[in-house]
């Protein structure tokens, strides 16, 4: 295979169980002074990196056919989109898949993608993130 080819890695569209978090407000308040908000005013957005994707992501880096190598790893873009926000107390459940695995150029490009709802089923907000392993 040429360097420049793209190659499908066998954990693309690998889905996870779901994870159920609780939303603790001494946790919400924490996070909220480190960020410079406001405690008082809510769970603040980028709580999403902790509830939905800090969630799931745990289980695509523990998985050993996934081969994820810390050492080689960054971060390199993650999103989210809400339907609502959650709310103090409230417990979500996030449910991350492998969106995508490809390697080209001796770099692994992994899209991570997590679904979390409320307890009625009901969608909260969806996370990506892609990480790129070098090789």
């Amino acid at each position: 295979m040429a360097d420049s080819a793209k190659a499908e890695s066998g954990v693309a569209g690998r889905t996870y169980p779901p994870v159920t978090f609780q939303i603790e407000p001494a946790r919400v308040a924490a996070f909220a002074r480190a960020i410079g908000a406001e405690p008082a005013a809510g769970v603040p957005p980028t709580f999403a990196a902790v509830y939905s994707l800090g969630a799931t992501a745990p289980q695509l880096f523990g998985d050993p056919e996934a081969a994820v190598d810390f050492a080689r790893l960054l971060h390199a873009e993650q999103e989210f989109t809400w339907t609502r926000h959650p709310r103090p107390d409230e417990t979500v459940t996030s449910q991350g898949r492998v969106a995508s695995d490809v390697s080209r150029r001796g770099m692994r490009f992994v899209s991570f993608e997590a679904d979390t709802t409320d307890q009625g089923g009901q969608p909260i907000c969806t996370s990506k993130a892609l990480f790129v392993i070098r090789s």
